[in-house]
């Protein structure tokens, strides 16, 4: 187990004056061409430096479609780079722990510091703790590179030695995934399989004043503390993580409550315990919600701001004759309802003209690459449509729409 008298800082060489020149030049180097770049270099810089600075290329360029600019001047593992938050969802926690008056977190389980950045950017203190030491490394080296290193200490220890008594809060995101080598690492769903297991996390929670336990979003609702308010953020329209959140006394967090985060606009559903409204007809509009929506439970939310109904008592889609604004779910213009039927549906699609379709589907085992294959469109025509493979009253069936203009 690692601990704080491990090896030292692993990204040491390249954070000297000449790690840092050689990381400058390799700046969106082609991987295409590393191999004569690498064999280039090597004729000027230890073949050591040159190797982990092309490692740390690689990383960076991975990490862009998380961090955006800010990935060309931060450090990373490869496990770093996969379990870090992206930006935009550790603003966002950043700015509730912000509304919450929070000065001081101990960031628990911090990777490669990208969490502890954005508390820091929204001016609070932070203790970032990783019993890891490359990833404690780079999240020190994180906080110099983007100029928060004056608001975050980084410690490598064991998070459960670590006394949090000065801290108003803290922010656990614990290890999701098990194991390694040739196999990889595997997805953990039990809370109790996390590590630190959530029940720890939770303990943690209650001896400050507010807390936030980052947790997979897939995290059954049964498992969610009583005393949490669960939290589900998506970004883009790509759910990205579930966070609990502890801290009752301050009124912005409810416990028992659930409550789904759209980014990048920030809009946020909480529940109101509404009931499923009863399934009825096809109706004009078909409105799909965002996977936080549904992650949440709060399909029924949505029905009720559109004035809708279910297509299906076991299907997340809903239904409406008027067309009604909700930044919660896309919106779909239906023009055709037929059976399940890919004669039928590729006839109809010839007779429209249509030259290709984007296929969605919930309830239905038929894969979309497979339909697209029997359909045999020819993509020779701009005509495009949306084509929904579901159940209506239990029975398959096939929806045509167009995406109504977000204006």
């Amino acid at each position: 187990m690692h601990g704080p008298d491990a090896p030292d800082d692993p990204l040491a060489a390249l954070l000297t004056p000449e790690g840092q020149a050689l990381l400058a030049e390799l700046r969106e180097h082609d991987p295409a061409d590393e191999l004569a770049l690498a064999t280039r270099l090597r004729r000027t810089h230890p073949a050591e430096l040159v190797s982990a600075a092309l490692g740390q290329s690689r990383l960076r360029q991975r990490a862009a479609a998380k961090f955006g600019a800010d990935a060309a001047r931060m450090y990373f593992t490869p496990d770093g780079v996969e379990q870090a938050t992206r930006t935009a969802v550790a603003a966002h926690r950043a700015a509730r722990f912000a509304a919450l008056g929070v000065d001081r977190v101990a960031d628990l389980c911090c990777g490669i510091g990208g969490d502890a950045v954005a508390l820091a950017r929204a001016g609070i203190a932070v203790l970032a703790v990783d019993r890891d030491p490359a990833a404690a490394a780079a999240a020190r080296a994180n906080a110099a590179a983007l100029g928060v290193a004056e608001l975050v200490e980084v410690r490598c220890a064991e998070v459960g030695d670590v006394d949090i008594s000065g801290y108003d809060a803290v922010f656990v995101d614990p290890a999701r995934r098990v194991g390694g080598g040739a196999r990889g690492r595997t997805r953990v769903f039990d809370p109790e399989a996390y590590s630190p297991p959530l029940s720890w996390a939770v303990e943690v929670a209650g001896r400050v004043s507010h807390a936030a336990l980052k947790v997979a979003p897939g995290i059954p609702h049964e498992a969610v503390p009583d005393a949490a308010e669960a939290e589900w953020v998506s970004d883009a329209g790509d759910v990205k993580e579930a966070v609990l959140w502890f801290g009752a006394a301050s009124g912005a967090v409810f416990p028992g409550g659930r409550r789904a985060t759209l980014l990048p606009a920030g809009a946020t559903l909480a529940g109101r315990d509404l009931p499923d409204p009863p399934p009825g007809p096809v109706g004009r509009y078909l409105y799909e919600p965002d996977g936080a929506v549904i992650r949440a439970h709060l399909v029924a939310e949505v029905a009720a701001q559109v004035g809708g109904r279910l297509l299906d008592p076991t299907i997340a889609y809903v239904t409406a004759d008027d067309p009604a604004r909700t930044p919660y779910a896309t919106a779909y213009e239906i023009t055709d309802t037929l059976p399940f039927n890919v004669k039928k549906l590729r006839a109809l699609l010839r007779e429209r003209g249509v030259g290709s379709v984007t296929v969605k589907k919930r309830g239905s085992a038929v894969e979309p690459e497979e339909l697209r294959r029997k359909l045999k469109l020819t993509g020779r025509t701009a005509v495009s449509c949306t084509v929904f493979l579901t159940r209506v009253a239990g029975a398959p069936t096939v929806l045509l729409g167009r995406p109504v203009p977000a204006t």
